[in-house]
């Protein structure tokens, strides 16, 4: 579980990384979004696939990077609206999100009634 301060924002970015960069390519994606890395914001990069995310923070003392790979299934993205290049995404939800809880709305299955049986 990942603890941060209350005044950190989470900055989730839209659009696909290429995840062979470390901390300066993501940095670097940091100021494409409109954004100085060393704010001491948490930025959230994932993969084309959806199995990777890293997140990249500073601290007093330099840069920290963290990442997560799924083994199945993948991170599914909250909605987005309009042509947002990032969202911001409050702890719980990026909590949630980190352990693969679906964000968007559930799907309802719908009903189909059996035939009873032995007729």
């Amino acid at each position: 579980m990942l603890s941060l301060p209350s005044t950190v924002r989470n900055w989730l970015a839209v659009e696909p990384v290429d995840m062979r960069g470390s901390f300066d390519a993501l940095a670097g994606h940091t100021r494409h979004l409109g954004h100085d890395p060393a704010d001491g914001h948490l930025y959230v990069f994932v993969n084309r696939r959806h199995t990777l995310m890293k997140m990249l923070f500073f601290e007093r003392s330099g840069y920290c990077l963290l990442s997560k790979r799924l083994e199945r299934g993948t991170f599914e993205q909250p909605d987005v609206t309009g042509d947002a290049r990032q969202l911001r995404l409050d702890a719980t939800t990026l909590s949630m999100w980190m352990e693969g809880v679906a964000l968007r709305a559930p799907r309802r299955r719908r009903y189909v009634a059996k035939a009873p049986r032995g007729s």
